[in-house]
């Protein structure tokens, strides 16, 4: 292997979470293969993203220019080019986002490589490309052996790997300029649409209380409102809740809802399907209660309580207020 080029995202001069996710798992690959890892940011002029990202990779490529203000495929795909002309990174990781899966296949198809999609997870094994991927709607984990080749393309799912936050080191910056790019033929930039303002913002909450299919009805959601509120909580569900209207989509937690890392997920009445869990896996301490044993919630909670969550409820309030 010869290096890892990591696409940074960004959006209005902010790095996007998945970046940092991109360079944790860039810095594992890297650090037991020994091999470099470059962070490559294309953006319209000089901002302070470079002091962000210097002490998390070993070189920063950088290309000013006004065209790549804002992501549009084909200067985005020139760009890449250009870097690919002077290294030739093993692996090159994008994101899976909206702006990863539609940037990917073009960037593939133009460059002739091998484009692997979704990942959860990547690593190399006796010179050979081994990548983690989930089938059936997350019910079965794939592992893929990737014939080799000089150069992969891998887009790597978001909210799957912690946040990098190594602080050793102190990358050099490369910047490589491109005067004019070709005229696009395809689509470009217009604008950011900005998201409605919605009641409350569930990916900042430090504690959520998240309810299921188990409320029962929406008459009894104000028994965990109040619940949520003496404990510091913020109010979320899983899919089945909002599918109902009993509360807003903006309180949907799951791949098709928001994806959260609060310090404490409360899960209340939820089974815990694939969809859900990747939305929540990742709290830093999880508490279930479902009246099913064998739910799986139970798989990812670091506590589990099997039981009628309105009996349990009173008692853990109690608990949770007496220890602070």
């Amino acid at each position: 292997m010869s290096s890892i080029l990591v696409l940074i995202e960004h959006r209005k001069d902010e790095i996007r979470e998945v970046s940092f996710e991109m360079l944790n798992l860039a810095y594992k690959i890297g650090k037991k293969n020994d091999i470099p890892i470059y962070a490559l940011l294309l953006e319209g002029k000089d901002n302070k993203l470079l002091e962000v990202l210097k002490p998390l990779c070993d070189k920063i490529i950088k290309i000013s220019n006004p065209a790549l203000t804002n992501y549009s495929p084909d200067p985005y795909i020139e760009a890449i080019e250009h870097v690919l002309n002077r290294i030739s990174p093993s692996i090159i990781m994008i994101a899976h986002s909206a702006f990863g899966m539609d940037l990917a296949p073009g960037l593939a198809e133009r460059l002739s490589i091998p484009l692997i999609t979704d990942c959860v997870n990547v690593e190399f094994k006796e010179n050979r490309l081994i990548v983690l991927r989930q089938i059936f709607g997350g019910k079965i984990y794939s592992e893929l052996f990737i014939k080799p080749y000089n150069t992969y393309l891998v887009t790597i799912r978001p909210g799957t790997f912690g946040i990098y936050q190594e602080s050793n080191k102190s990358a050099e910056i490369i910047e490589i300029s491109i005067p004019e790019f070709k005229k696009s033929k395809g689509r470009k930039f217009l604008e950011y649409l900005e998201e409605k303002v919605e009641d409350v913002d569930i990916t900042a909450a430090d504690i959520l209380v998240s309810i299921g299919r188990g409320i029962g009805k929406p008459e009894n959601i104000p028994i965990v409102e109040e619940f949520a509120k003496e404990i510091g909580a913020v109010l979320c569900c899983s899919r089945p809740v909002a599918d109902k209207g009993w509360l807003p989509k903006s309180r949907q937690v799951g791949t098709s809802g928001k994806i959260v890392k609060p310090k404490v997920y409360i899960a209340l009445g939820i089974s815990g399907a694939f969809q859900h869990q990747m939305g929540m896996k990742n709290s830093q301490t999880i508490i279930a209660i479902n009246k099913d044993p064998k739910a799986p919630i139970f798989n990812v909670a670091d506590y589990g309580i099997v039981g009628d969550m309105f009996q349990v409820l009173p008692i853990l309030k109690e608990k949770l207020n007496k220890n602070g």
